[in-house]
């Protein structure tokens, strides 16, 4: 059985920040970074839009504003990003003050899809040159903590130190590892909401802030914004019973490759915090995924705004002429009434949010708007950590959106760097 001194499972920008970061204080290191999916995995393959101001990507319970920056300042250096521009911002949020909302001024950073992948490419060459072994298509299985090695589908792999670093699809794999470990974790926080697709002239603001970061009162807020050549995309995901559903998702090809399609695309999420006896915030929000795809035949929902505000259900000849004068970019869903789906204490804090939002920028709620249902964020996990930098046993640390110690790109980088420095403290 080979020995490492550091193992990293998850090739995701969490993985990546930590691996840099290990070689480069410790060059004399063994390490190796492996990952289930043949392509490092992780929100980079996916837009690659990075924010680099606190507090987005940050959860505030494991993130103060100076320990953040710190990082983030860290990861600015390494990644060296253009920050794009923005204008006509204290505009809009004027307007969001007369609401009682509120609209983030964030450093922003697009590469598109297809900037990711070469950004990806560059990384895994440079990770490579520093001496870091790759094990990509490679699953962890199990882990035998006391005699300090892993299991995966093709060997036994030993390990000194060892940091899981999953992305939110790992979130069952993370679950077992914790009940493996007895690392006592909660599992109470989701969000679940929609995802909106309309005309740019419809939604203007994206010419003046790519990326705009609205937070509106009871808990929702915009999310992941895309536009130029922006698309919905759906992602399958899989509960533990082995039942399959689709959370839709967004993302846009970098501007100077690719034609510009007009739409914009962006999510408006619900924070649902529960409290006890629920047993799992996860498992209630992955019965929504589950439920929608019993309405839309497997699929997810779409629905226009114009048919939403009537009380009618989207029908597949809806979708064309007249006002309705743009098709999905995202066809694989089923036309229906997200009314049916969505729970409608959350529902009507969305709609609130889209009305304040209407009035924020006139024209999002053109009849011709598109909401997809629905669109859920799977990174509740909150475990017991023993120290800031998310150890969770002598020899073991967490980082990344499945660890729930960030929510994006950004944050997991941070969160690797600051496991590593951990990491590297104990060898």
């Amino acid at each position: 059985m080979e020995t490492y001194d550091v193992v990293i499972v998850g090739s995701g920008p969490a993985g990546m920040g930590a691996a840099f970061t290990i070689a480069d204080k410790r060059p004399d290191l063994k390490i190796l970074m492996l990952d289930r999916e043949r392509a490092s995995t992780g929100g980079m393959r996916n837009d690659c839009k990075m924010n680099f101001t606190f507090p987005i990507g940050f959860p505030t319970e494991y993130w103060e504003a100076q320990d953040a920056n710190h990082y983030l300042e860290q990861v600015i250096e390494f990644l060296k990003p253009s920050f794009l521009p923005k204008t006509n911002i204290g505009i809009y949020q004027k307007r969001a003050e007369r609401l009682g909302c509120t609209l983030l001024d964030i450093r922003q950073t697009h590469l598109g899809t297809d900037g990711g992948l070469l950004l990806i490419k560059a990384l895994l060459v440079q990770l490579q040159e520093l001496g870091v072994e790759l094990a990509l298509g490679e699953a962890m299985e199990n882990i035998h903590n006391q005699e300090r090695f892993i299991t995966t589908e093709k060997r036994e792999i030993g390990y000194k130190k060892l940091l899981v670093a999953p992305g939110r699809k790992g979130f069952h794999f993370l679950q077992d590892l914790m009940h493996t470990l007895n690392v006592p974790f909660v599992d109470n926080i989701v969000d679940i909401g929609i995802r909106v697709e309309t005309r740019i002239e419809h939604y203007p603001i994206v010419k003046d802030y790519y990326d705009p970061k609205f937070y509106f009162p009871d808990k929702v807020r915009t999310f992941c914004t895309n536009s130029g050549n922006a698309h919905v995309v759906r992602e399958r995901y899989a509960t533990s019973r082995g039942d399959q559903w689709h959370s839709v998702n967004g993302h846009a090809f970098s501007a100077d490759t690719h034609s510009d399609n007009g739409l914009v695309n962006f999510a408006i999420l619900k924070t649902v915090r529960f409290t006890e006896p629920l047993a799992s915030g996860q498992a209630f929000a992955e019965n929504l995924g589950l439920q929608a795809a019993l309405m839309g035949g497997g699929k997810p929902l779409m629905q226009r705004v114009g048919d939403f505000r009537l009380g009618s259900r989207s029908k597949e000849d809806s979708f064309s002429g007249d006002l309705y004068d743009f098709e999905p970019s995202l066809k694989t869903c089923c036309p229906g009434d997200i009314s049916l789906a969505i729970p409608a204490k959350i529902l009507r804090s969305i709609w609130r949010a889209m009305k304040n939002l209407d009035t924020i920028v006139p024209g999002v709620l053109h009849p011709s708007t598109i909401m997809y249902y629905p669109e859920i964020k799977l990174y509740a996990n909150k475990p017991a950590y023993l120290d800031e930098r998310f150890r969770v046993t002598e020899d073991v640390w967490f980082a990344g959106d499945g660890a729930g110690t960030s929510r994006g790109i950004t944050g997991a980088w941070a969160s690797g760097i600051r496991s590593a420095e951990g990491i590297v403290m104990t060898l």
